[in-house]
């Protein structure tokens, strides 16, 4: 994996500091948009990362990047999931997870932040197990590219609490707005809510930070 084509952003890889609110959305922000998060009391906001080799139009780019952190945004990034009744599987982790890493490099974001691995849809049926496989194949992946891996716990993740915490090697959780098990020992780093009406002019998810119970943050990228 190299960045030798793209410039790193701007900014460092910072723990997040607990009790500030932010946002995901899948919508390409402008520079004017940004601002005025920041103007409403947003602190950060997520983007996403494609699942193929390479960033798609309307992912996170670099320009865009830039733009969110010169407004005064932190930034993370997390990779689209697939369409909703999906099969993990290993193979599928090593792929994502690489494409993952990869794609983040290619726009600039520096190791050592986190890049999050959404988990929700998964077919009815399928085993804890092919979903452990395929996170923690998703996770070394990431590792591989010198990132660290953190999990979106989402609907229909086939995994209880126990599993999330005892049995996948991440030690970075959110919890989406669905009902979704606790982690036993650790708890959340990140609490999504809903969002009724669009803010700013953009569709978004909102979001809380926390510290959870060993002391763990989330890593993003901020000026």
């Amino acid at each position: 994996m190299t960045t030798s084509s793209t410039s790193l952003l701007p900014g460092t890889v910072q723990s997040a500091a607990p009790n500030l609110k932010g946002f995901d959305t899948n919508t390409v922000l402008t520079a004017k948009q940004a601002t005025a998060f920041i103007q409403s009391g947003y602190s950060f906001c997520l983007r996403y990362l494609s699942r193929g080799n390479g960033q798609q139009p309307g992912d996170l780019s670099y320009a865009e990047a830039k733009m969110i952190l010169d407004a005064g945004l932190a930034l993370g990034a997390v990779q689209h999931v697939s369409a909703q009744g999906w099969s993990p599987n290993a193979a599928l982790g090593i792929a994502y997870g690489t494409n993952a890493a990869h794609n983040a490099a290619s726009i600039g974001l520096p190791q050592g932040m986190n890049l999050w691995c959404d988990v929700e849809g998964i077919k009815t049926g399928t085993s804890a197990q092919s979903v452990i496989e395929y996170c923690n194949a998703w996770y070394d992946s990431v590792v591989a590219g010198g990132y660290v891996p953190g999990i979106y716990v989402g609907a229909n993740c086939m995994l209880t609490g126990d599993q999330l915490y005892n049995n996948l090697k991440f030690q970075h959780y959110w919890k989406s707005m669905s009902s979704v098990p606790d982690i036993p020992n650790r708890g959340y780093q990140m609490v999504q809510g809903y969002a009724k009406h669009p803010v700013n002019g953009v569709y978004i998810d909102s979001d809380s930070t926390q510290t959870d119970q060993k002391g763990g943050a989330v890593l993003w990228l901020k000026v």
